[in-house]
C-alpha cells in the first residue's frame, strides 16, 4: 500500500493519510483493489494493461455482488443464487471472483511470485480456501469462481495480445532510434514517433527495461471496450484528427507547441524569484480541453474564499511533474485515480450516496459500483487513446525539439542558421549564439556562434539526493525532458496524452458518483515536503502544498504536468482531456443501467440497408452479454444460427439477409 506521506490529503482533519487496507472497516472489494494496486506497483508500468486488469477485476467483483441483488444486473454473469446470509455470501463470492482473475492476470507479471503469494495470503486471511476451485453449485465460492472463469474466457481473445505478453508484431517504427548518448537526432519523419536507445534503461518504478524502446500497446485500439462504439467506417474511437505537422498542415502549431514545452522547461528553476499562486482561488476551473481558468470564487463547503498559496514556480513545475508522473507509488495513472477514489470515500463525514442523492449505502456496495464505473472509464480511455497513438504515431518533444534545433531557426531568413523547419526564435528562450553572446561572461559563453540554444532545465545532476540543476542555456540538440536520464520519455507515441484522458475520464465518473465536482470539504491537497519529495533532483526548496477544488482541476493538473515534464506538447493534452471526458461520461451512463437494472429494458437499434430488390444487410447495436433472436413479417433467410449467439461477443454486428416473396418487411430483434 502507498505510504501516507505520498498520498493526497483531503481536509485538515485527516492528515494521517489513507486508512490501512487491512483496517476493519475496509470492504472486501477495497481489499482486493488494494491488492491490484500493489501488484501494479511492482509490475512493468504498461498503463493500458493495468487499466484492463483493473476493469476486469472490477467486473468480477460487480457481477459477484449483483448476483445477490434483486435489482442490479451483472455485466457478464447474471445469477440469483440463494443465500441465507447475503452479506457473508457477497463477501465470499466477491473474494473468489477477484482472486481468480488477479491470480491469473498477474501470473505473467515481472514479480508474479510475489504478487501471487500476496493474493493467496489475502484469501487465507479472509478465511477462504484458495484451493477451492469448484464452479458447480450455488455456494458463494462456486459463484465467484464461475464469474472469474467467465471474465477470463470472455476477454481471453479481446485484441490485447495477452497470451503473447501484449506484443504487437504488426507495428514497426518508421524512424531509427534516437541514441541518447549522442547529441541531436537523425529522424526520417519528424511527425512520427521515434524510439529511444539507452545505454542503461529503467522504467519509472525502477525495473530494468530494454535498451531500445518498443511501442507499448500499439494494438490497443482494437481491444474490446465497455461503452465505446466505433463509428461506421472508422478504425479509431473518438478520433481527434490529424495533429500539427512540421512542414505540412499547421506547421505553425507544431512549432508553437514545442516552444510551449521549452517555455515550461525554462520555469524549472526554484531560485529565480518567480512565484505562482497555486490555490484553487487562482488556478483551475478551466473549460474542457483548455487552461483558461482563473480559479473558484469560494469554497462551496465553507462559503469562504480559498486562501492564496504562493510558491516558487520552479518548485511547482517540478513537483507536479513528479507527483503525476505515474502515481505516488508508480501504480500508473489508472491506478492513481483508484487511490484518489479510495481517499474520497474515506473522507470524514462523507456520505456514500450514489449521485449524491438517495439512501446511504454500505461500503461494499459503494466500492463495487465505484470500481466498476471508474475502471470501465479508464479502460475505455486506454482503448481510445492508444488507438489514436497508433493511428497517428506522433512524435515526442525529445525528438522534435532536438530535430528542429539541429536544423536551425525558422524566424528570420536574414539571420544566421535559418531553416524553414527550425525552431522559432524567442528572445530569452530560443536564441542563436553570436560572437558577442559567446564571449566570456556572456549568456552563451563558450558556445559556437550559429548554434541554436534554449533556456531550459539542464538535466539530471550527478547526485539527485543533494543537488539540483535548475535552468541554463543549453544547445537545443542536447535538450532532455524533466525526467530521469535512464527513462526520458515513455515507450509509445505522444498524441494523445494518456494522463490527460485517464484523469478526465476518472474525474467525470467521480463527479457523477459523488454528485459533486468538488472534493469533500471543497478542497483536496498534497504536501511535497522541502528537500524530500523530488527524485530527479533535490527539492523542492520549500514545502509545496498542491491543492485542487474539483476532480476536474486535479485532472487538468495531471495533463499540464506532462508539459512541465517535457513528455507532451499541448496538442497531446487538450484533445486527450476531451477524449477522456467522453469516455468517462459514456462509461458512467452505461454503468448506471447495470446499477438500476434498466439495461434489461434497453432495446437494440437496427439499421436495414437494401442493396437490391431481394438482398439487404441488417446491422444492429446492443449491449454485450445479451442474446437476441429475430422477428419479421415476411420470409427472411440468411440469419442462420448467427443472431442468437453473436451478441455475446460484440455490440455491433451485421448479417446479410435475403428477402423472399414480398415488398415490405418488418424486422425486430427480441431479447432472449
Amino acid at each position: 500500500m502507498s505510504t501516507p506521506d505520498r498520498l493526497p490529503i483531503f481536509a485538515v482533519s485527516i492528515l494521517a493519510g489513507l486508512i490501512s487496507a487491512s483496517a476493519q472497516a475496509a470492504s472486501v472489494a477495497r481489499l482486493w483493489n488494494e491488492e491490484t494496486l500493489a501488484a501494479i506497483r511492482i509490475d512493468f508500468p504498461h498503463p493500458p494493461v493495468h487499466a484492463r486488469n483493473l476493469f476486469h477485476s472490477s467486473i468480477a467483483m460487480w457481477d459477484a455482488w449483483a448476483a445477490y441483488d434483486p435489482t442490479a444486473v451483472g455485466y457478464l454473469v447474471r445469477e440469483n443464487p440463494p443465500a441465507s446470509d447475503v452479506a457473508a455470501a457477497r463477501r465470499e463470492a466477491v473474494s473468489y471472483a477477484a482472486y481468480r482473475v488477479l491470480y491469473e492476470r498477474y501470473g505473467r507479471s515481472v514479480n508474479a511470485t510475489t504478487t501471487r503469494t500476496a493474493l493467496t495470503s489475502r484469501m487465507t486471511s479472509l478465511g477462504f480456501n484458495p484451493a477451492n476451485t469448484t464452479e458447480i453449485g450455488d455456494s458463494p465460492a462456486a459463484v465467484g469462481n464461475r464469474i472469474a472463469a467467465t471474465v477470463l474466457a470472455y476477454y481471453g481473445n479481446d485484441g490485447s495480445g495477452e497470451t503473447s505478453n501484449y506484443a504487437d508484431p504488426a507495428y514497426a517504427p518508421v524512424n531509427d532510434p534516437l541514441i541518447l548518448s549522442l547529441a541531436g537526432t537523425t529522424i526520417a519523419n519528424p511527425n512520427r514517433w521515434q524510439p529511444l536507445a539507452f545505454e542503461v534503461a529503467f522504467t519509472q518504478n525502477g525495473l530494468v527495461a530494454g535498451k531500445v524502446q518498443i511501442f507499448l500497446g500499439s494494438q490497443w485500439g482494437s481491444v474490446r471496450p465497455f461503452a465505446l462504439s466505433l463509428p461506421d467506417g472508422a478504425n479509431v474511437y473518438l478520433d481527434p484528427g490529424l495533429p500539427p505537422q512540421l512542414g505540412g498542415a499547421d506547421d505553425a502549431g507544431y512549432k508553437s507547441g514545442n516552444l510551449t514545452v521549452i517555455r515550461r522547461s525554462s520555469t524549472l528553476n526554484p531560485t529565480n524569484g518567480v512565484t505562482i499562486d497555486i490555490s484553487p482561488g487562482a488556478l483551475g476551473n478551466n473549460r474542457l480541453g483548455a487552461n483558461d481558468g482563473t480559479g473558484h470564487t469560494v469554497n462551496p463547503a465553507t462559503q469562504q474564499a480559498y486562501a492564496p498559496n504562493v510558491v516558487p514556480h520552479g518548485d511547482y513545475g517540478r513537483v507536479i511533474a513528479e507527483f503525476w508522473a505515474d502515481g505516488p507509488e508508480s501504480e500508473t495513472p489508472p491506478g492513481h485515480w483508484n487511490v484518489l477514489a479510495n481517499k474520497v470515500s474515506d473522507s470524514p463525514g462523507f456520505e456514500r450516496r450514489v449521485g449524491g442523492t438517495g439512501p446511504v449505502i454500505d461500503e461494499l456496495e459503494w466500492d463495487v459500483k465505484t470500481y466498476f464505473a471508474l475502471n470501465a472509464a479508464v479502460h475505455d480511455a486506454a482503448v481510445a487513446v492508444w488507438g489514436c497513438k497508433a493511428r497517428y504515431d506522433y512524435v515526442r518533444p525529445i525528438s522534435s525539439i532536438r530535430h528542429m534545433g539541429g536544423l536551425g531557426q525558422s524566424s528570420d531568413p536574414g539571420q544566421a542558421s535559418y531553416h524553414p523547419s527550425g525552431l522559432p526564435l524567442e528572445s530569452g528562450l530560443v536564441e542563436v549564439v553570436t560572437t558577442a553572446t559567446a564571449a566570456a561572461g556572456q549568456r552563451h559563453a563558450g558556445m559556437i556562434p550559429g548554434t541554436i540554444v534554449i533556456l531550459a532545465w539542464g538535466g539530471e545532476p550527478a547526485n539527485p539526493s543533494s543537488q539540483f540543476t535548475g535552468t541554463k542555456w543549453i544547445r537545443a540538440v542536447d535538450w532532455l525532458p524533466y525526467q530521469r536520464d535512464t527513462f526520458v520519455t515513455p515507450a509509445f507515441a505522444g498524441y494523445t496524452s494518456g494522463h490527460s484522458a485517464f484523469s478526465r475520464a476518472a474525474a467525470e465518473v467521480l463527479t457523477r458518483m459523488t454528485g459533486s465536482e468538488f472534493f469533500p470539504g471543497g478542497i483536496a491537497s498534497f504536501t511535497a515536503p522541502a528537500g524530500q519529495f523530488l527524485k530527479f533532483e533535490f527539492g523542492p526548496s520549500v514545502d509545496v502544498n498542491l491543492q485542487w477544488a474539483t476532480y476536474y482541476d486535479a485532472a487538468d493538473e495531471a495533463g499540464i504536468s506532462r508539459l512541465y515534464g517535457g513528455i507532451h506538447v499541448p496538442v497531446d493534452d487538450g484533445p486527450g482531456r476531451i477524449m477522456g471526458s467522453q469516455c468517462g461520461i459514456g462509461a458512467w451512463d452505461l454503468a448506471k443501467k447495470y446499477f438500476d437494472g434498466s439495461i434489461l429494458s434497453e432495446q437494440p437499434t437496427v439499421a436495414l440497408e437494401v442493396t437490391d430488390q431481394i438482398n439487404c444487410r441488417l446491422r444492429w447495436a446492443a449491449r454485450r452479454g445479451f442474446r437476441y433472436s429475430v422477428e419479421s413479417s415476411g420470409n427472411v433467410t440468411g440469419f442462420g444460427p448467427l443472431l442468437p449467439t453473436a451478441m455475446a461477443e460484440s455490440d455491433r454486428m451485421e448479417a446479410n439477409v435475403t428477402i423472399l416473396g414480398a415488398n415490405k418487411y418488418f424486422f425486430r430483434l427480441r431479447r432472449d
